[in-house]
């Protein structure tokens, strides 16, 4: 069993800042890539930010300049620090992350944690 959990989500005021983590936790060899994706009501969900196991990043052009994703191998967990925050981020954000399982190579995802951005 797998389990992505994530915390940080709520509620801030237009040019605030929030913090993300998402940590990985149950059985499985190694962690790759890790990612962050939102959806607001009536879109789809989309990438924000994702993270190689070597510490690539890659980023929307919506967080660009605003958002830093990082990760710290030896907790399993990545963050999204999140600055400058928009009322059009609004949105549910999901963990992802590829895990390598029984020689395999699968997508996690985790329950998702609301962030609220009042303008």
């Amino acid at each position: 069993q797998v389990q992505l959990v994530e915390s940080g989500g709520g509620l801030v005021q237009a040019g605030g800042s929030l913090r993300l983590s998402c940590a990985v936790s149950g059985s499985f060899f190694r962690i790759n890539a890790m990612g962050w994706y939102r959806q607001a009501p009536g879109n789809q969900r989309e990438l924000v930010a994702s993270i190689t196991s070597g510490g690539n990043t890659n980023y929307a052009d919506s967080a660009k300049g605003r958002f830093t994703i990082s990760r710290d191998n030896a907790k399993n967990t990545v963050y999204l620090q999140m600055n400058s925050l928009k009322s059009e981020d609004t949105a549910v954000y999901y963990c992802n992350a590829d895990l390598t399982r029984w020689g395999r190579s699968s997508e996690y995802w985790g329950q998702g944690t609301q962030v609220t951005v009042s303008s």
